[in-house]
């Protein structure tokens, strides 16, 4: 897996297609998308003309999506995976995941209400993952893995699946560390990719807190991308990737496109690394609270383990 590649969410479907193709020009090889986005048919659109173009080859290229909530279930994976392949217009992808250890029930659609969940006794992550298994057995993904599992959660996957997850990619940046589940997933040979590693600031309203710091703004990161002659982005990036940690930042912009890319070969010192490390508050700007409307039987206390 590349370690730094181009993220999806929040990219309208007008212009993801741009920014993938933009994206491939300039030497990503690594484009992470979900059903959920609702643009994966664009992102297909950018990946088909890109390899018909000599730009690239399929193999040179990983290619992540995700399951929804409302397919979850051993018999769900496929089809849904299917769905995804076909909008994407692909015969496999590098790595699948299950998006959310959240079961929805199939007519389920945001806003979320009472009778949209299943519990996880009704619906178990084991029984999911089990489809995942036979995805991955079939060649349709080559790797499969989570997304927003915690070290609990994950331990209960490993006990009962005979392929344990191969990733998994978790909200991550200074202000969220997550320095014991990053140690619990390398010491378990999981690999770990950081989403929303710029701190998401243009994500939806409704999940934005009141007066919430703004990462990018951060004193001790501007103090060293002016020291260093980068960016703050390019500061947040290389800070996980010298973690070991594959970042997907999401951008439809050709400028910071070739800025984030950059960040791949930029090297913190030990002292910025460890300035960078004493700033984590386990500030969640993706804190789950959508899951937790009336009805649901999920909290926030016992969601993040």
């Amino acid at each position: 897996m590349p370690i730094l590649g181009l993220g999806t969410w929040k990219s309208a479907t007008n212009e993801v297609y741009e920014a993938v193709k933009t994206a491939i020009k300039s030497g990503y090889r690594h484009i992470d998308c979900a059903a959920i986005y609702g643009n994966e048919k664009e992102v297909g659109d950018a990946i088909r003309e890109s390899i018909a173009e000599g730009v690239v080859t399929r193999e040179e290229l990983w290619i992540t999506s995700k399951l929804w909530n409302n397919s979850h279930g051993r018999d769900n994976v496929i089809p849904a995976l299917t769905k995804t392949l076909t909008d994407l217009q692909l015969d496999y992808l590098d790595l699948y995941l299950i998006h959310w250890p959240v079961p929805l029930k199939p007519d389920a659609a945001f806003p979320l209400g009472e009778g949209s969940f299943y519990t996880l006794e009704e619906q178990p992550v084991s029984d999911t993952w089990q489809g995942m298994e036979a995805a991955y057995e079939k060649g349709l993904a080559r790797q499969i893995g989570v997304s927003n599992f915690g070290i609990k959660k994950l331990e209960e996957l490993l006990e009962t699946s005979p392929v344990k997850p191969m990733v998994n990619q978790v909200e991550l940046h200074p202000y969220l560390s997550q320095t014991a589940l990053v140690d619990y997933c390398h010491a378990q040979n999981i690999y770990v990719t950081a989403y929303s590693p710029l701190g998401s600031s243009d994500r939806p309203e409704q999940m934005k807190g009141a007066d919430e710091p703004v990462l990018l703004k951060d004193d001790t990161i501007s103090k060293i991308a002016d020291s260093k002659g980068i960016s703050t982005a390019q500061v947040l990036l290389s800070w996980v990737k010298q973690r070991g940690i594959s970042v997907i930042p999401k951008s439809v912009n050709p400028g910071r496109l070739a800025q984030n890319l950059a960040a791949a070969d930029i090297t913190l010192s030990d002292e910025e690394m460890h300035q960078i490390n004493a700033l984590n508050r386990d500030r969640r700007y993706i804190d789950g609270s959508f899951w937790t409307v009336p009805g649901s039987p999920h909290s926030l206390d016992t969601f993040w383990d």
